[in-house]
Formats: structure tokens, C-alpha cells, sequence
């Protein structure tokens, strides 16, 4: 195997100083808001949000307000949204059925699919406000039929975002918070005085934000660890520079440490994409932000066949891979780590992230290996439960429980077994003796 690094990124040493120095951060204010509730939840958001609001759920008339802001055209078009990610979600909940099955005769086991009772979602702001993040989370846990939905997202500009209040509302969030980062994921988990603790958290965030689902969870469920944007282009001789360049960029724009790599079996393409996207970041609006992505996360990667092209991209596990080749039905066919595909130059990330209809709350920093992305599913528990319906069916397992049991040494199990083999059986079995 040869592969070529053709650009690199920042060194994984330093990286791991980053996520030290934000894992000491994250626990210290943790602990601040577990201990002093609103009065910390209230200075992280003068200190890093400049709000200060007699509280910081928003009333319905606060609600009705920010939306009165927006206007009609981004009314409608946030309503086009949400129709596709509902529609795609009602799908996903169709597919997840309870079940119940006679495994014996007389013996009845059955799952059933309840929802979380309460889920807190986050909704990004820091350079750019998520709008879409709403729809992803809200709409989703909606669907699924949760009874308290809670969302948060940072002031903009020193008030709430009348957008991203919108998609809330229109997604079907119960309550709506004004808090950032930390101090959000942290008082829906922990609770305060004025915010109940939720049962699961959920939406992408910076590293802190992830960092602080991190350290939360097992306190609640987390949907998953959703940090700085990652986006991997699978490229070959098919599709040119300019789009290659354009999808690496568009999501290096989202923070100064989203992770950008094209992945190609073309010198002469790495060599022109390498070209173009200097030209863009020359005319880029958001170059300040994706020119630093690029510098330190970004890299250019040669390979000499797709297969290697394929290895590597399993290895990387992108939250976002776009695939433009001929042959995308076969790295579909292929991948198995990765957050979301996106085949052939008609799709795009940003349609993912907004408004096709998929969720792009999704897996980065390799957890694509082991989890998928946000979906109807994370916000529903499958539980399991049994019934034994005939004196015959008790007698029957109860006998082989009992053995089982006595194997493994745990004779108070084996007599719940024994119980029920001499109750509906009709037969003595002696304390502690196994069934025969």
C-alpha cells in the first residue's frame, strides 16, 4: 500500500493538548453549575454571552415575538425543512415495530419501543446560528413521540434568534432556552432551580459542548458525540477541482478546527484541488474561518487505487463523506464507518445539513465505527417483557432454569425456578436442588 500525504494537518500530539486543556475546562465549570445552579448557569452567560435575562426560558408571548422577526419567506422556508425531516423521520419510526411471539407453547416474549421521557436539545450558535440543528433534534424527537422536549441555543447579537426560535417552535419543542455552550448542556442535564433535569441530551456543538456530553453521560443518555464538523471528499478523474475544492471548503468554514480531507487515486486532481482551494480562500467571505481549518486540519491524501482509497476512508471514519467517482454504488456498498454518505456531484453536505430530508446531527472523532448519526431511534428505549401462560410452560422452563442456575452457583435463583416447578408442576423439588 502506497499512500501519500500530500498535505497533512496539525500533529496529533498537539491536538491531544487541545482536548486536555478543554476536558479541565469543561469539568471545572460542571461541578460550578452542580453546585451554585442559576447564580453559575447566569455568569457563564454574561461572560461569554453578554445576556442577562430575568429568566432565560422564554415565555409564549417571548416565543410569539421572535417570530413576528422572521420573515415570511424564511417562514416557509424553515417549514420546507422540518416537512422533509418529518417525513423522513415518520419513515424511520414506521420501520421500528413491537413485537410478540409464542417462542413455546405458552411462552409469550415481546419488546416494545417507548420514548425518553425528556430530552434537552442543544442548537449551535457561536459564528453562525444552527437553525437547521433545531429541525434535526426537535422535529426527530417529536416524531418519536417524546412528552418533554426542551431546547437551547445561544443569544445572537444579545437576544434570542428569532430563526432558530421559529424552528423550535414550529418543531415542537415544550420549552425554549436562551443559553450557549457549557452552561446549556450543563443545566438541562444537572437541572437548577428553574430548569428540570432531562433524561438524554442531543445536537452537535463546539469542543466544549461535546466535551461536555462527554462528561455528562451515564448522569443522561447522550445521542452521540458530535463535535467540530468533519467533512472527507472521495475523489477521482470523474469530477474537477472546482467542486472538489468547493465541498472541502464549505464545510472548513463552520470552526477554526473542522477537519477537511480529500482522498483521491489523481495526482493531477490533488495537485488542481490544492490550486483551487487557495482561490477560493481569496474570495471566501468566511476565509478567515476556513483558511485555519484548512491550515491546521486539512489534508490532501494520494492513494494508488480504491481500494486504498477505501481503507483509508474506513480508517478515518468522516463525519461526512462525499463520494464522486465512478463507481459510488460500490463504496456504498463498502463503507462501514463513516457519519453520512453523499453520492455523486448532484448531492452535497449542505443539502444534508439543512434540508433533504436526513438528520446531520452526526458521529465525528471516529465514533462512526461503533454508532450512526441522530435518528427517530436514539429517542426511543426498546424493552423487552415476558409471560408464561400455562401451568405446562412454567414447569418446563422452570426445570431448565433451575439447572441453569444451579451451573453458575446461585441457588436463590434456581428456587425461583424450583418455586414454580413445584407450584404448577406438581413436583417436590428440594430448596436448593436443581429441577429435573
Amino acid at each position: 500500500m502506497t499512500i501519500t500525504y500530500l498535505k497533512r494537518g496539525k500533529p496529533e500530539a498537539e491536538r491531544a493538548e487541545d482536548d486536555a486543556r478543554t476536558r479541565a475546562i469543561v469539568e471545572a465549570t460542571l461541578k460550578d453549575i452542580e453546585d451554585r445552579g442559576d447564580a453559575a448557569v447566569r455568569a457563564l452567560s454574561v461572560k461569554f454571552d453578554a445576556y442577562d435575562a430575568p429568566a432565560f426560558r422564554l415565555s409564549p408571548s417571548e416565543v410569539e415575538a421572535a417570530i413576528s422577526q422572521v420573515p415570511d419567506r424564511d417562514l416557509a422556508d424553515i417549514r420546507f425543512a422540518q416537512d422533509q425531516i418529518r417525513t423522513f423521520a415518520e419513515a424511520q419510526r414506521a420501520s421500528m415495530t413491537d413485537i410478540e411471539v409464542e417462542t413455546l407453547p405458552g411462552v409469550i416474549l415481546g419488546h416494545r419501543n417507548i420514548p425518553v421521557q425528556s430530552v434537552g436539545c442543544y442548537v449551535p450558535g457561536g459564528k453562525f446560528p444552527m437553525v437547521a440543528s433545531a429541525h434535526m433534534s426537535v422535529v426527530t424527537a417529536k416524531v418519536a413521540g417524546v412528552p418533554r422536549i426542551a431546547a437551547s441555543a445561544p443569544p445572537v447579537s444579545g437576544a434570542p434568534h428569532p430563526a432558530i426560535v421559529a424552528a423550535m417552535h414550529l418543531g415542537g419543542a415544550h420549552e425554549i432556552y436562551v443559553l450557549g455552550g457549557i452552561q446549556a448542556v450543563g443545566a438541562m442535564a444537572l437541572g437548577t432551580e428553574s430548569i428540570a433535569p432531562v433524561d438524554m441530551l442531543v445536537g452537535p456543538g463546539n469542543a466544549f459542548v461535546a466535551e461536555a456530553k462527554r462528561q455528562l453521560y451515564g448522569r443522561v443518555g447522550i445521542d452521540l458525540f458530535a463535535g467540530p464538523t468533519e467533512t472527507m471528499v472521495i475523489a477521482d478523474h470523474t469530477v474537477d477541482a472546482e467542486m472538489c475544492a468547493t465541498d472541502l471548503l464549505g464545510q472548513a468554514e463552520h470552526g477554526y478546527n473542522s477537519p477537511a480531507v480529500l482522498v483521491t487515486n489523481s495526482r493531477k486532481l490533488a495537485d488542481a484541488v490544492l490550486v483551487e482551494v487557495d482561490r477560493i480562500l481569496d474570495i471566501l467571505p468566511t476565509a478567515e474561518t476556513a483558511r485555519a481549518s484548512w491550515r491546521d486540519y486539512g489534508e490532501v491524501i494520494l492513494c494508488d487505487d480504491y481500494g486504498e482509497m477505501l481503507d483509508v476512508a474506513n480508517d478515518i471514519a468522516s463525519e461526512h463523506v462525499q463520494v464522486m467517482t465512478d463507481r459510488d454504488d460500490w463504496f456504498l456498498e463498502n463503507m462501514h464507518s463513516y457519519g453520512a454518505l453523499f453520492l455523486g456531484p448532484r448531492t452535497n453536505v449542505a443539502n444534508g445539513d439543512k434540508v433533504i430530508g436526513t438528520n446531520h446531527t452526526l458521529p465525528t472523532r471516529k465514533a462512526g465505527r461503533y454508532t450512526g448519526g441522530l435518528w427517530v431511534g436514539k429517542f426511543l428505549k426498546t424493552h423487552s417483557y415476558q409471560k408464561v401462560l400455562t401451568d405446562e410452560a412454567a414447569a418446563r422452563i422452570g426445570a431448565y432454569g433451575s439447572r441453569l442456575c444451579m451451573l453458575e452457583g446461585f441457588v436463590g435463583h434456581a428456587e425461583q425456578c424450583n418455586l414454580r416447578v413445584r407450584r404448577y408442576g406438581g413436583r417436590n423439588v428440594p430448596y436448593g436442588a436443581a429441577a429435573e
